[in-house]
């Protein structure tokens, strides 16, 4: 009887595995469509290196429906994709004119690009824009003094120029360089730790923006797939009892032999014993798992597979409230994520993980 509980557990740990990485899957394919990750990083360098677009905005936008409907389709904040290697030379920033009788004025400087133009070799063509998703702390730290030593005056002159330009950088580097005491090592080290805060913590900014993301999917595919985890806990069961049955025929008993004759008649027609048992034995429970979806999918005997169109009893499906039990039962389930699912089936069938 344990074992019987034991495949059930199995089914539904698989179950939501699938839906889990379905979910995971189409997310992914989303992201990286709309290149969603390195829109998200330039989009904070350019406030954090220029500003924001403008006077009193950012742009990371704030609210969560933004983020899915400006950001991927927007504006790209993302420097233009340059095939070239990075100069060797790096040309100072310009100086700020100064008109007689007038304060200076700061000279119009893309301080993002030329972050950029030092990052070159490990960006590749993926369209007219950049592809760098990812920014190592150390080769920003590299960056950073590489534009600085094209200034006079070193530190101080590039921060000089930082804040002619209003650039919000200005600030935070200027703390890095007093806590550095004049010393360039310190100063560079302490850029590397100072960007590595801030991309952990743009980390966990895009995470919650993407659980929100996972959230609207695992709903959706829940329902086009119509799972209900109720109704297929259920048919796990009845699916083990079947099989039972069919082996204690086997061993020469006749406890299963009203369940076979059920099954193999259920169409209306008599069926062959032989074909009905190989035919159920070839389609467990678990292979019929998405069969009230949407488009369902059937695998014949001979042949290629059939998809059919299944809209007028997916649509009656939805709108059984006994179903959403099992629903929502399932959209819990999609929340938890793959990892934590592949997890306890590990833990269940005493797979090991290597090394």
């Amino acid at each position: 009887m344990i074992s019987v509980y034991i495949d059930l557990a199995i089914g539904l740990v698989l179950a939501f595995l699938m839906l889990s990485l379905l979910v995971s899957g189409i997310n992914e394919g989303i992201v990286r469509l709309l290149s969603i990750r390195s829109k998200f990083l330039w989009a904070y360098l350019r406030d954090t290196l220029d500003g924001g677009p403008e006077e009193g905005r950012s742009w990371i936008p704030s609210r969560i429906a933004d983020v899915f409907a400006r950001l991927p389709f927007a504006a790209d904040p993302r420097p233009l994709h340059d095939p070239e290697p990075a100069p060797a030379v790096v040309t100072p920033m310009p100086e700020a004119p100064v008109a007689e009788g007038r304060a200076p004025v700061a000279a119009a400087v893309d301080l993002t690009r030329r972050l950029y133009d030092r990052l070159r070799e490990i960006d590749h063509p993926k369209g007219n824009r950049t592809s760098i998703a990812t920014i190592p702390p150390t080769r920003f730290g590299v960056a950073v003094m590489e534009m600085v030593s094209a200034e006079d005056g070193g530190v101080e002159g590039f921060l000089r120029k930082l804040e002619e330009l209003r650039s919000p950088l200005s600030g935070h580097l200027g703390g890095v360089w007093r806590s550095a005491a004049g010393d360039l090592e310190a100063f560079r080290k302490g850029t590397e730790v100072w960007f590595d805060g801030e991309m952990q913590r743009l980390t966990m900014l895009y995470r919650r923006y993407v659980r929100w993301a996972v959230a609207a999917l695992g709903l959706v595919v829940v329902l086009v797939f119509g799972m209900d985890s109720l109704e297929y806990a259920k048919t796990l069961l009845r699916d083990n009892g079947y099989r039972a049955g069919v082996a204690a025929i086997a061993g020469g008993g006749d406890d299963g032999l009203a369940a076979l004759r059920d099954r193999c008649t259920a169409g209306g027609e008599t069926a062959e014993p032989y074909a009905c048992v190989t035919e159920s034995f070839s389609s467990p429970a678990l292979t019929r798992i998405f069969d009230h979806s949407l488009v369902s999918m059937r695998m014949p005997e001979q042949g290629d597979p059939v998809l059919s169109w299944n809209a007028g009893a997916w649509w009656d499906r939805l709108l059984t409230l006994g179903h959403w039990p099992g629903f929502l039962l399932s959209y819990v389930a999609v929340l938890f994520g793959a990892p934590f699912w592949w997890d306890l089936l590990r833990r269940l069938t005493g797979l090991r993980k290597r090394g």
